[in-house]
């Protein structure tokens, strides 16, 4: 069975975007914009949300290719494209990039593709990660949280019906305060 994991920047008080979509306060560091790379580069499948879709496709398909682009941007832009995705929307949209895009029921197919074979899976986007979030589909949950208190916007975590328990796997300090936790679901 593949691993599922939520992985996402989010502000102190729980947030991945503010109101409106802001995601300006989420500037990471060189060595973090480097572990975000490095972890696009091991992820065998990323599974997206439209509105992440969006955000994501209409930059990172031509990052590299922009003028003064760092080195890192680069290298992040051609791992992104590399990486095999799967869309879920309900709206029609066009995806590209190694991406497929699902219409149907997105819990059925995370459920199929979790089951099959193949290395770890990333889920992105707060409203698909919602979904198997209160499913039960997310094995790991990774979060990147910044010392920025929004006030409002998206929470990374959904309202569930059942507790789900979970052991502290990894944490590690990035420069500006910024604190990644990795917990692992416990059966």
């Amino acid at each position: 069975m593949r691993k599922l994991t939520f992985a996402m920047n989010l502000s102190l008080d729980g947030y991945v975007a503010a109101p409106g979509g802001d995601l300006g306060w989420s500037m990471p560091s060189d060595e973090l914009f480097q572990w975000w790379s490095d972890r696009v580069h091991s992820t065998s499948l990323a599974l997206y949300g439209r509105k992440l879709w969006e955000g994501m496709s209409s930059h990172w398909p031509t990052a590299d290719r922009q003028p003064g682009a760092s080195r890192a941007a680069i290298e992040y832009a051609g791992r992104w494209r590399d990486m095999p995705k799967v869309v879920f929307s309900a709206t029609p949209l066009t995806v590209g990039w190694n991406a497929r895009l699902v219409t149907g029921d997105a819990i059925t197919e995370i459920t199929r593709l979790k089951a099959g074979d193949g290395g770890p899976m990333d889920i992105g986007g707060a409203t698909l990660a919602a979904a198997a979030m209160r499913a039960g589909l997310i094995d790991e949950y990774v979060t990147v949280t910044h010392p920025v208190l929004i006030g409002g916007g998206t929470p990374f975590f959904t309202t569930l019906d059942t507790w789900v328990n979970l052991t502290l796997a990894e944490t590690r300090r990035f420069p500006n305060g910024v604190l990644m936790t990795r917990y692992e679901t416990q059966p």
